[in-house]
Order: C-alpha cells, then structure tokens, then sequence
C-alpha cells in the first residue's frame, strides 16, 4: 500500500469486448472493492454474451513491458493472471513476477471460452504448471481445469482432493477448486476414511446461497443439478476446507471466474488472510450472480457492483 493505505492490484489477462470478462470485469472489481486497479493486456478477444468469435494474442514482449511499466512506478500489492493463452506470454510474466518478487500471485488457469475457442494453447499447459504456478499464492481452477492441470478425472470430492494435492506440489501455496461443475453436487463423500493422512482434516463452512462459478466463456451451469449444493475446496498443503452455499439457476454467468479472482486478489492486496479473502470473494460473486442485469441474449455477465450496494454503498 502506499502512504494514503491505498491498496493497488494487476491484472494481467486478455480483453472482453462485452465488458463481462477478462480485464473488465477485473477493474470493475478492483474498482468496487476499494483497490487500485492497473492492467496488462496479453490478448483482445472479440466475444459477447453469445461466445467468442475471434482471439487475438499480442506479443509476449507487450505483455512483459505493460508489467514492467506498471511495476516500476506505480508499485503492486497483489496480481493475478487470467487469460494467457501461449508459453511465451507465461514465460514472460513469470520472468517479470520474479523480477518484482511479488508474493501475492493469484493464478487462474482460464483455458476453454464457452463456444469453445481455446484461451490457452495445449502445450502452453506445461509451462502454466513448471514456470508460474511455483510463483502463486493461490490458484482457482474449476474442475475442468483441475482435471487438466492435475490429470485426474474429478467425479467425487476425493478425485478433488487428490487433483488438489497433485496441484499444491506444482508450487502454489493455496489451491481452490471451485464446485461450479461438480454434477454430483460436492458433497465430501470421501467421509474421514484416513486415505489422506496426516492431509486429510477438512473444515467444512457454510455460506448464504451460492452460485457455480464458471470462467470467461465457460458452459453455462445446468440449472437444478448437483441438487441445488456447490462446494468450492480449499487446500493449503496441510489441510482441506470445504466452503459450501447453495447454487442459484441462473444463465447470467459469464465472468465469474475473472470476478472471483480477482475479487480475491483485491482482498489480498488490502492485506486480508488467505482464507478470509477467499471467503469475501465468495460473498462479493453470489452477490454479483444473484442480482442479475440480464444484459444481452447469451450467457449474460454478472452484476460487479451489487456486492457494494448490498453493504450500503452509493450508487
């Protein structure tokens, strides 16, 4: 923070042109949570609430010379990346994360849009896993991505487990596997079998109603499934704790990955715990689902200011 305790966060991800994901609904969400929000811009999507039509990646020296601009001035309390799309870029904010030494680093692996157009190369996977993952504080895949990152196939909360223990040993100190997906509804139904060891203590907490949350393009939740539960799972390495709410039907979801993110990078950038920021990044995206602005004839993004309306904000 600076000398007037203002909070300032990066993010480092690819363009919406519907405003609903990416670094959009990232600045809205700095913006609405008090931080200072600043940008690097590694790709320009053209998509809307009807899906992706076009993926334009910039070089990966852009992206590094944003980051190097911002960093070298203006200071950053926490960054997190979205959309990165090819090794080169990875590598290169990687190179420039370690350059700052930024500690507070919140990873979100978004991968696959909603229509299917590919946000992140195959091969790029690789280099998420070995060259930026080490540097994160925290990464937020959902299951989808977890699967892909992990190599394991997620049907139980224990699949989930083991995704995440394979995950924390790439590096990141928090690993949250949002339940967004989960069709079987989150339950832990791994029960306290001792299949875990001395990992195996879970926290279970619950929460107000809760939507699944899907990134920049993702499908859409099918309403009524997973019996109205979704679970996120958290694990730092030692311990899980499961953070479950009830899920919201509803097709305005585009986003919610960018907003929880980065609604947990802000937290953490205004100096929160871990746990604590995740759980306000809980509360700031249900309140950003459930009050819906039904904008455009798709999956439509979600409301980033009704988190501050609902604690008496103006506006």
């Amino acid at each position: 923070m600076n000398r007037h305790g203002l909070a300032k966060a990066l993010t480092v991800a690819g363009s919406d042109s519907g405003g609903g994901a990416g670094i959009q609904a990232d600045l809205k969400t700095f913006q609405e949570l008090n931080v200072y929000g600043m940008s690097a811009i590694t790709a320009v999507t053209v998509q809307n609430t009807l899906g992706v039509s076009g993926v334009y990646p910039l070089p990966a020296s852009a992206a590094a010379e944003q980051i190097r601009a911002v960093g070298s001035d203006l200071g950053v309390d926490a960054v997190k990346t979205g959309m990165l799309f090819n090794a080169d870029i990875i590598h290169a904010v990687a190179e420039e994360v370690r350059r700052f030494r930024w500690e507070r680093l919140v990873v979100d692996p978004v991968m696959i849009a909603k229509g299917g157009a590919e946000l992140l190369q195959q091969e790029a996977v690789h280099a998420l896993e070995k060259d930026l993952l080490p540097l994160a504080l925290a990464v937020t895949p959902n299951i989808p991505e977890a699967e892909a990152l992990s190599g394991v196939t997620i049907r139980t909360m224990q699949d989930r487990r083991k995704a995440a223990e394979i995950i924390s040993a790439m590096g990141p100190k928090l690993v949250v596997i949002k339940g967004g997906h989960d069709e079987a509804g989150g339950g832990s139904d791994s029960g306290a079998d001792g299949a875990d060891g001395a990992d195996g203590e879970t926290a279970e907490e619950t929460s107000g109603d809760y939507a699944g949350k899907i990134g920049p393009g993702e499908p859409a939740e099918v309403e009524g499934r997973g019996g109205g539960i979704v679970t996120d799972l958290l694990y730092d390495g030692k311990s899980f704790t499961e953070l479950t709410g009830k899920r919201i039907s509803t097709l305005h979801t585009h986003g919610t990955g960018c907003t929880f993110s980065a609604a947990l990078t802000a937290c953490l950038a205004k100096g929160m715990a871990p746990l604590e920021a995740v759980k306000l990044a809980r509360d700031f995206i249900q309140a950003a689902i459930e009050d819906s602005l039904e904008l455009g004839h798709g999956h439509g993004p979600t409301n980033h200011w009704a988190y501050r309306r609902r604690q008496g904000g103006a506006g």
